[in-house]
């Protein structure tokens, strides 16, 4: 603004510009000091050319553009270079050419939506006078210099720039400059725009083309002649993704596309778009349910409203958009399944929807969004049944069977929803299930298996990619075509069905993590329906022969050295349909408990045992309760007990290793089956649940309820309040029923997180008030108030605390609960996973004065038995956390008055001389502040002497100086000193 005033301008305008021009010829924008300098350089000029007068600027605009295509900035690959050359370059071109606004543009008579909605007619009349007048000036002749075209060229080269702040300059470049240009030199700048759109261009030429298009829109530059160029265009840009690698790109296209259509719809009167409206409705439509991109569908969405309101011409528009709306679009899943099918019920959507998934859906490189369009497919099919039958199953079947890995994916999956979905229309309409297909439509779903195991049989191995795609793919055929009742009974195909099946959960090992579950899970599902389809004659039975076969190859597939075939088999014999076990349950139920049975050499079959837990469950949902029935038969007395005790001892399962505490898995598993199990019985036959096994199970989820790790602690709660709300009827022997109801109301089970441990341990631990529970809870709590989750920590303990203030005044309550204490001690004595954290807690009991009931009275045999037992735990032991919170525990201990204050101070003096400097360190320290908290222990001058010693050595140093300094400390206290013991 200072160098365009007039008085600088005369003087300084023409120095300064040389001085901007010498230093950007000099100045080299691959160094960090160049580029400093040419950014500011191209600033300044930008700003410029921007504020100053075109008469005073024009005489230097043609020195400055020859200077900047000698930098040639276009090759710089600094991005804000690059941005500042197109800003600079379209101020140029502004410059050049004179600033009046071209006649010739469309302009919409009504740019106010109300007024749109409310004078249509006045304002179509309002534009037919604008067109005559600018027809009218048509021929007025324009100086246009030669530089323009330099300038246009050089934005049109940015709009295909790698960066988007580029590509955006220069397309705002494009829009002003056209603007101002004659009409046949502006449709010269469209046509080569539109050369941007070809399949040799990469995806930023489709991007910034988009957003020149719009802006050209939006200023009226496009005129209705050159709509039919465009659209075609547009609609291909709004389905834009290339692949690259894992990945695709196209992402910014489509949602530049949507900004066309948006612009487009503010710009054209709707007699100019009616022609196209079809097509852009249906392409906004399906970009705003199947774009995989969250932010273009809800620019499609946004775009679809536009043209709502200011065309008002889409068909069905106000519906859609309340069911397409910006939030509704949010969710990938509900517009794939829901929202989808309800605007293919508007015929004029359905068949470009149906086109769109078959034609680029199901082989999108996302495997996701295959197996979301199969699903679409399948719910939109009743929409268009005869389309479907005739004109897509055709086309997919050859596609299926094809040589690219995705389309075929896609295509099986698609084949097989589609022909679930035709099937179960055609029996909803009492129909044949084959009414809808042709023999060679029959023949090919047949065939897909043989066919893509002859053709492709390396890529349908278990190793690698197309077998991890393509074997849950053709699983889920198999299921489909077994749900859908095809008339295959008796066909050699289902033997071809039945190894497959087999085969794939036999090679469960070879395939990666990752899909691991999902074929396992396919193959399961298809051998439920393949079962339960051709496997049963007309009495409802199995042929004993092929009963014999199948269920005595998997149960012996259970005992496979492999972890993964294990957990196969075992889901597929949960699987199996009740004719296939009957007179087999027995035999079942003995495989399935062999694997959940912890033995050494398969410890770390953790997901073994978990998958066997669910079957056992499964197969007693399938079989069913009958209290007198045989035990090959249903669950009944007989087995019930066994049942039970294989599905605790899951509960138990505390296994770790390298993935960390996969026992987890097995517990949350043998909660969910124990709950199954016993809301069969109650609904059935519930005095098969005895007492005592009642309380068992109660008493084990109580227990992992006080745990500390949030996801199993939340699932064992679930299920406790599960049996314990249930009433259809109510499980029968919940011990303390009434206090369990009060403690947890009704009320509150949906409220209350059991992921959270302040909401959690305030509740838990009053069950320690409850006999029937204290040990279970107790033995939980001992692992979270001893853990090393700050938040677990931090409530478990100050819920602790509090009921332990609260019975401070019940004598009876307190002995109760520390004889409990010392049994759960006694049980895991030597088990590090309850041992070390319960040291850490009862350290924690101690120093909060938990038990200063007992202090007064001399050799409380509390105290006297919990010195007994810690002594025992650090025996020979070489953990350092056992041994620290251990010092803790002894130190608290020294309060109780007896005998055993000499033995505590023998222990501790033991430890001052322990083989790990640490140790030795720590109970120095320990016994120091156990001095100066308990300093009536001795005389005053003894303790004082004792601390001085203990604080002034070196506790770190050798031991034969630590020893001598140790007993002199023994000497002091009048304890006798530790003996060395000779080897």
């Amino acid at each position: 603004r200072f160098i365009v005033r007039p008085d600088v301008r005369q003087s300084r305008m023409a120095d300064f510009l040389d001085w901007v021009l010498s230093m950007l010829s000099k100045s080299s924008s691959q160094t960090m000091e160049g580029t400093v300098i040419v950014n500011g350089m191209l600033q300044a000029l930008a700003q410029l050319f921007k504020h100053g007068k075109r008469e005073d600027c024009l005489p230097y605009a043609a020195t400055v553009l020859e200077c900047l295509d000698k930098c040639k900035l276009s090759e710089s690959n600094q991005m804000v270079l690059r941005k500042l050359g197109m800003k600079l370059v379209q101020r140029l071109g502004l410059t050049f050419v004179k600033p009046k606004v071209a006649k010739w543009r469309y302009q919409r008579g009504c740019r106010s939506l109300a007024a749109n909605l409310q004078a249509q007619g006045a304002a179509v009349q309002n534009q037919k006078r604008e067109l005559a007048a600018a027809e009218a000036d048509d021929d007025e002749e324009y100086d246009i210099p030669g530089e323009i075209e330099n300038v246009v060229e050089q934005l049109l080269v940015g709009l295909k720039d790698k960066d988007t702040i580029v590509r955006w300059s220069a397309a705002k470049g494009i829009g002003r400059i056209t603007g101002r240009l004659p009409k046949e030199l502006a449709d010269d700048v469209i046509g080569s725009l539109l050369d941007c759109f070809s399949f040799q261009e990469t995806d930023n030429a489709w991007h910034g083309g988009c957003l020149a298009l719009a802006e050209l829109g939006r200023r009226g530059l496009l005129l209705p002649s050159r709509i039919s160029d465009v659209v075609p265009v547009m609609l291909k840009a709004l389905t834009y993704d290339e692949k690259r690698g894992a990945c695709s790109v196209g992402s910014n296209v489509r949602d530049a596309a949507c900004y066309v259509c948006w612009a487009f719809a503010r710009a054209y009167e709707p007699a100019e778009l009616i022609p196209f409206i079809s097509h852009i409705s249906s392409a906004l439509v399906i970009a705003a349910v199947f774009d995989r991109d969250v932010n273009c569908r809800r620019a499609a969405s946004a775009a679809f409203q536009e043209n709502v309101g200011r065309q008002g011409t889409f068909p069905h528009g106000i519906d859609i958009l309340t069911a397409a709306d910006y939030f509704a679009v949010g969710n990938r899943v509900n517009c794939y399944l829901t929202i989808s099918v309800y605007i293919a019920g508007f015929p004029e959507y359905t068949q470009p929807m149906i086109d769109h998934l078959v034609n680029m859906k199901i082989n999108h490189w996302d495997s996701v969004i295959r197996e979301l369009a199969t699903k679409a497919l399948h719910n939109i099919t009743p929409r268009a049944p005869e389309y479907m039958a005739n004109v897509v199953l055709p086309r997919l079947l050859p596609l299926s069977v094809g040589s690219d890995l995705h389309t075929r994916h896609g295509a099986i999956l698609a084949c097989a929803e589609i022909t679930h979905a035709l099937c179960k229309l055609a029996q909803e309409n009492n129909r044949s299930v084959t009414h809808y297909f042709t023999e060679k439509s029959l023949e090919g779903l047949k065939q897909i298996h043989q066919e893509v195991c002859s053709q492709h049989k390396s890529i349908f191995s278990p190793e690698g990619l197309g077998g991890e795609l393509m074997r849950p793919a053709v699983c889920t055929l198999i299921e489909k075509l077994s749900l859908s009742k095809m008339p295959f009974r008796g066909d050699p195909i289902i033997g071809g069905w039945q190894w497959l099946i087999n085969d794939s959960l036999r090679h469960l090992t070879l395939v990666s993590s990752a899909a691991r579950q999902h074929i396992k899970e396919s193959a399961v599902s298809a051998l439920a329906a393949l079962c339960n389809e051709f496997y049963i004659n007309e009495r409802g039975e199995a042929d004993p022969a092929l009963q014999e076969e199948l269920v005595t190859q998997y149960v012996s597939e259970l005992q496979n050295p492999e972890e993964m075939i294990r957990c196969g088999f075992s889901r597929a014999l949960g699987a199996l349909p009740r004719f296939l076990l009957k007179g087999r349950l027995q035999q079942v139920l003995e495989g399935l408990k062999k694997v959940t049975v912890i033995s050494p050499e398969d410890v770390s079959f953790a997901e073994a045992r978990r998958d066997a837990l669910i079957a056992i469950a499964k197969v007693c949902q399938t079989v069913g309760v009958k209290g007198d029935g045989s035990q090959q038969e249903y669950v009944c007395r007989d087995n019930v007990d066994q049942i039970y005790a294989t599905l605790l001892t899951g509960v138990t399962d505390y296994t770790t290793d390298s993935r960390g505490d996969v026992g987890g898995w097995v517990r949350e598993a043998a909660m969910s089956s124990l709950m199954e199990v016993t809301l069969l019985l109650v609904q059935k036959e519930a005095e098969l649940i005895n007492a005592n096994i009642c309380k068992q199970i109660m008493c084990w989820l109580a227990q992992q309820s006080a745990e500390k790790i949030d996801k199993f602690r939340a699932h064992a709660g679930s299920v406790f309040l599960t049996l314990l709300h249930f009433d259809h009827p109510p499980v029968p022997h919940i011990p303390h029923r009434e206090e369990l109801e009060r403690i947890f109301p009704r009320s509150e089970q949906e409220a209350l997180n059991w992921n959270a441990a302040s909401e959690a341990f305030p509740r838990i631990t009053q069950l320690l008030g409850l006999p029937a529970y204290q040990y279970h809870v107790l033995l939980g709590l001992s692992v979270s108030v001893g853990g090393l989750t700050e938040t677990t920590l931090r409530y478990s303990a100050q819920s602790l605390f509090d009921y332990m203030k609260r019975i401070q005044s019940d004598p009876s309550a307190l002995e109760g609960f520390c004889e409990t204490l010392l049994k759960v001690f006694e049980d895991n004595l030597r088990n590090d996973r309850v041992s070390v954290p319960l040291l850490t807690m009862l350290d924690q009991m101690l120093a909060n004065g938990c038990f200063d009931m007992f202090t007064e009275q001399e050799n409380h045999p509390f105290p006297v038995k919990l010195f007994t037992l810690c002594k025992e735990e650090i025996k020979r032991s070489k953990d350092i956390r056992k041994l620290r919170s251990s010092i803790g525990v002894f130190c608290g201990l020294i309060q109780f008055q007896g005998d055993m204050r000499e033995k505590v101070f023998f222990q501790l003096f033991l430890l001052l001389c322990h083989p790990f400097p640490i140790i030795r360190k720590t109970t120095a320290s320990q016994v120091y502040e156990m001095l100066l908290t308990y300093s009536d222990l001795q005389d005053l001058a003894v303790v004082e002497q004792a601390m001085a010693i203990l604080s002034d050595t070196n506790w770190e140093a050798e031991l034969p100086v630590v020893r001598e300094r140790r007993n002199c400390l023994c000497d002091l206290m009048g304890v006798p000193r530790p003996q060395l013991v000779p080897k």
